[in-house]
C-alpha cells in the first residue's frame, strides 16, 4: 500500500544511509538513491543531508517523516476496522514512558493486565520526558506515562494524579524518623537523576530558593542504579515518586517520606494519548485499566 518512494525514504531514514537501507530491503543503493530524488523532486526541497557517512533528515524531512508516519497509523486502524479487528482479539499497544515509571510500576501493571487479556502484547519505549511528549505528538505510541511539570500541546491527558518528590532512604537512617530540613541533606551521601528528569529539575530549583548547595555524590539517568546503590549505602537518600516503587521500598527495608517542600510537590503523572486518534477496543480497555489501577495507586 506504499509507493517505492515513501517505503525508501522511511527506511533511509531509520537506517541513516543509502547502503544500511540496501541491505534491509535487498534493494540496490542506485535504485533507493533515485526514488529518493524523485520524491525530493516531488516535495520541492531536499529532505536528508547528505555526508560522507550517511544521510541525515534536513528540518523538511522531519516534517515529512512525521506527517507519513501519521498517515501510517491512520491506515493501520482503517485496515483493522475493516477487518472487524477492533475487538479484543491479537492486539499490540506501544507504550512510551519515563525511566522511574518504567522501574516497577508498568512491567506489574502489563503482567497484570495480560493475565486476564493474553492476546494484547506490548512494546514499551523509555525514554526521556521530551521524547516521551514528541513520540504522543507524532504518533509513535499509542500512549504514554510521565511525570510532568507543565500541559503538553497537541497531547490528550486521559488522567492525571498528584506525583511529589518523595525522599527513600534505610528505615534504620537518621533522618527516619523525624522531620526534615532540606539543608540537611547536604551531609549525606545523596543519589539523584539526570538534570534533565522532573525529579532533578524541582530539587535543584528547591535548593536555590532555600540557599542550600548540595553535591550528589552519584547521579545517573537509571533508577535502578540508583535504587540498587542505596540499598548498599546505609546513610544514602534519593528521591522519586511513590508511583515510582509501589510496595517495593517496605519489602527492602526502606521508607519513604516528604520534604514539606512545597516545590517538590508541583508536578504530576500524566497518563497521555495522541489528541484526535481513534482507539482500538483493545487501548480503551488498556486506558482504563490503567486509569483504574493508578487511582488506587494514587489513593493508597
Amino acid at each position: 500500500m506504499l509507493s517505492s518512494e515513501i517505503r525508501y525514504f522511511l527506511a533511509v531514514a531509520a537506517a541513516g544511509s543509502l547502503s544500511a537501507a540496501s541491505e534491509q530491503l535487498f534493494v540496490a543503493t542506485s535504485a533507493i538513491s533515485r526514488q529518493i530524488q524523485r520524491l525530493e523532486a516531488q516535495v520541492g526541497v531536499p529532505l536528508f543531508r547528505r555526508h560522507a557517512r550517511g544521510m541525515v533528515l534536513t528540518e523538511a524531512g522531519e516534517i515529512f517523516a512525521r506527517h507519513v508516519r501519521k498517515s501510517l497509523l491512520d491506515m493501520e486502524y482503517a485496515v483493522a476496522e475493516i477487518k472487524g479487528l477492533q475487538a479484543v482479539r491479537r492486539a499490540h499497544i506501544r507504550i512510551a514512558c519515563t525511566d522511574g515509571l518504567a522501574f516497577s510500576l508498568l512491567p506489574r501493571l502489563l503482567a497484570d493486565f495480560r493475565a486476564e487479556n493474553p492476546a494484547v502484547h506490548f512494546s514499551l519505549k523509555v525514554t526521556s520526558s521530551q521524547s516521551v511528549a514528541e513520540q504522543v505528538r507524532a504518533g509513535e505510541c499509542d500512549l504514554a506515562l510521565q511525570f510532568s511539570l507543565h500541559p503538553e500541546r497537541d497531547v490528550e491527558v486521559i488522567a492525571s494524579w498528584p506525583a511529589p518528590v518523595l525522599l527513600v532512604m534505610h528505615q534504620t537512617h537518621p533522618l527516619a524518623n523525624r522531620p526534615i530540613n532540606l539543608a540537611e541533606l547536604g551531609v549525606w551521601p545523596l543519589a539523584l537523576p539526570e538534570q534533565n528528569t522532573t525529579v532533578r529539575q524541582l530539587f535543584d530549583l528547591s535548593c536555590q530558593m532555600s540557599g542550600s548547595i548540595i553535591e550528589p555524590v552519584l547521579t545517573c539517568d537509571n533508577f535502578s542504579a540508583l535504587y540498587h546503590f542505596l540499598r548498599h549505602t546505609p546513610q544514602a537518600i534519593t528521591l522519586c515518586s511513590h508511583f515510582t516503587l509501589l510496595c517495593g521500598a517496605e519489602t527492602d527495608g526502606l521508607i519513604m517520606k516528604s520534604t514539606g517542600v512545597d516545590q517538590l510537590s508541583q508536578r504530576t503523572l500524566q497518563l497521555q494519548t495522541v489528541a484526535g486518534r481513534p482507539r482500538s477496543a483493545a487501548l480503551n480497555l488498556f486506558l482504563s485499566f490503567l486509569t483504574s489501577q493508578l487511582e488506587s495507586v494514587s489513593a493508597r
